[in-house]
C-alpha cells in the first residue's frame, strides 16, 4: 500500500517534469499526475508484454484520497455560494442529463454497427461515460444478467479509458477556448479578484493568527484541518453506508462531501471551529493528485487493447461529440465567459471520466489563467452530486426498453 502510493508519488513529479519541460502538454494544460500515470502504466505494459516481470499496485488508498478530496471540496459549500450558483447548476445538469441521453445512443450506434447487444452500447455510453468506474461496475451485475457477456471487464476497460480521454482532451479544450475569445479571470481595477466572485471563509478576527508561531500555524491549524476532514469522512462513510443501504447508488465520497459542507455551514453559522480552509483546501489538492496518479497506473492497458472493437469505435465517437458539444453548446449556453470556458473543460472531464478528472482538468487551467471560482461551485454540484441521479434514470430507463 504504502509502496504503491509513493510510487504514485514518484510518478506524480515525473508528470510535473513532463509538463514543465514540453511545451506541448503545457501549453495545452494537460494534468501531470495523468502524464506521469499513463507513464506507468505504459512501462507495467511493457514489462508484461515482454514477460520480464508482472507488476501489481496495492490500491487501498485510493479510495481514502478521492474521499479526502470531495471532502475539501464539499467544505467549499457555504449556503451563500450554494444560492448564487443554483440557476446555473440547473442549467448545467439539463445539459449533463442530454449529453448522457446522446451518449446511449452513439454506444447503441457502436454495438449494433458490429452486430452486438445495443445494451453493450449503453454499458460503454452513460455507465462508464458520463458514470464514471463506480457507476459502471455498480451497473454490471444488471447488464451480466440481461446478456451482456463480460459486463464488468467491458465497464472498467471503457471508463478507465474515458478518465485517460477525458484528462487529456479537457484542458485542450477549455485553453482554446480562452485563447480564441481572449478570456481571463475577472479582475477589479487594483488588479485582484473582486470579492464578490471569490468563496468567503470566515475571518478569524481573535488576533490569535496574528499572534501565533510557526509552529502553531503549520503544526496546530494542519492538525485542525487534518481533524475536520477525518472527522467528515468518518460520518461520511456512515452516511454513505446508510444510503447505500436505502437502494442508492452513488459514489462512496458523497456522504462525505455532505457532511462537510454542513460542517462547513455549521461553522459559518456559529464560528466555533474556524476551520483553516486556505490549508483544507491544498489538503484537497494533494489528494487529488495523488488519487489521479495512483488511479492511472493502475490501468490495465492490455485489456483495453483486448476489448472489441465496437469499444474503441464508442470511445472515438463520444470523444469528438463530447469536445463538440462543450466547445458549440456548453461553453455558449453557460455564458461565453471566463468561468464557462473553464466549466467546458470540466464537462469534459467528468462526462467522459470522473468529477475528479474535471477537477484536475479546471484546477490546471487556474493555475495558469486565474480562479474561476463560479465554475468550481457548478461543476462538483452537478458532477458529484445530481449526474449520477439522473444518469441512473437514463441507465435504468435503457435497461428496461432494450433488456
Amino acid at each position: 500500500m504504502v509502496q504503491t502510493l509513493a510510487a504514485g508519488a514518484i510518478a506524480l513529479f515525473f508528470g510535473f517534469q513532463l509538463v514543465d519541460r514540453l511545451p506541448f502538454l503545457r501549453r495545452y494544460n494537460i494534468p501531470a499526475p495523468v502524464v506521469g500515470g499513463l507513464i506507468v502504466a505504459l512501462f507495467v505494459l511493457a514489462l508484461r508484454q515482454q514477460d520480464v516481470a508482472t507488476i501489481s499496485f496495492d490500491t487501498t488508498l485510493q479510495t481514502p484520497l478521492m474521499n479526502a478530496f470531495f471532502t475539501a471540496i464539499g467544505f467549499s459549500a457555504s449556503v451563500s455560494l450554494l444560492r448564487t450558483g443554483s440557476a446555473q447548476a440547473l442549467v448545467f445538469l439539463v445539459l449533463a442529463a442530454f449529453l448522457a441521453v446522446v451518449q446511449s445512443l452513439i454506444g447503441i450506434f457502436s454495438a449494433v454497427l458490429f452486430d452486438q447487444s445495443p445494451l453493450l452500447g449503453v454499458l460503454m455510453g452513460p455507465a462508464a461515460m458520463a458514470g464514471g468506474p463506480a457507476t459502471a461496475l455498480a451497473f454490471a451485475p444488471q447488464f451480466a444478467a440481461a446478456g451482456v457477456p463480460s459486463a464488468e471487464t467491458v465497464a472498467i476497460a471503457a471508463a478507465m479509458a474515458g478518465i485517460v480521454l477525458g484528462g487529456l482532451i479537457g484542458g485542450p479544450v477549455a485553453t482554446r477556448l480562452l485563447e480564441k475569445h481572449e478570456l481571463r479571470a475577472a479582475m477589479d481595477a487594483k488588479g485582484s479578484l473582486p470579492t464578490d466572485v471569490l468563496p468567503q471563509t470566515p475571518i478569524d478576527d481573535s488576533g490569535a493568527a496574528a499572534a501565533a508561531t510557526v509552529e502553531e500555524v503549520t503544526g496546530r491549524r494542519v492538525i485542525k484541518a487534518l481533524t475536520v476532514i477525518l472527522v467528515a469522512m468518518g460520518i461520511g462513510s456512515w452516511l454513505s453506508a446508510e444510503m447505500k443501504a436505502a437502494g442508492l447508488t452513488l459514489p462512496g465520497y458523497v456522504g462525505a462531501m455532505i457532511v462537510g459542507s454542513m460542517i462547513r455551514n455549521f461553522d459559518d453559522f456559529t464560528g466555533l471551529i474556524k476551520i483553516p480552509h486556505e490549508i483544507t483546501d491544498r489538503v484537497g489538492i494533494v489528494s487529488l493528485t495523488l488519487f489521479l496518479a495512483v488511479a492511472l497506473m493502475n490501468v490495465k492497458l492490455w485489456e483495453l487493447a483486448s476489448v472489441a472493437l465496437p469499444l474503441l469505435v464508442n470511445l472515438a465517437l463520444q470523444v469528438i461529440v463530447v469536445a463538440v458539444f462543450c466547445w458549440a453548446v456548453v461553453f455558449r449556453v453557460m455564458g461565453r465567459d471566463y468561468d464557462a470556458a473553464v466549466m467546458s473543460g470540466g464537462f469534459t472531464g467528468f462526462m467522459l471520466g470522473t468529477t475528479a478528472n474535471a477537477m484536475a482538468v479546471m484546477r490546471t487551467v487556474v493555475e495558469k489563467f486565474g480562479p474561476a471560482p463560479r465554475a468550481f461551485l457548478v461543476a462538483p454540484i452537478v458532477g458529484a452530486f445530481f449526474i449520477d441521479f439522473t444518469n441512473a434514470i437514463v441507465i435504468t430507463t435503457f435497461l428496461n426498453l432494450l433488456g
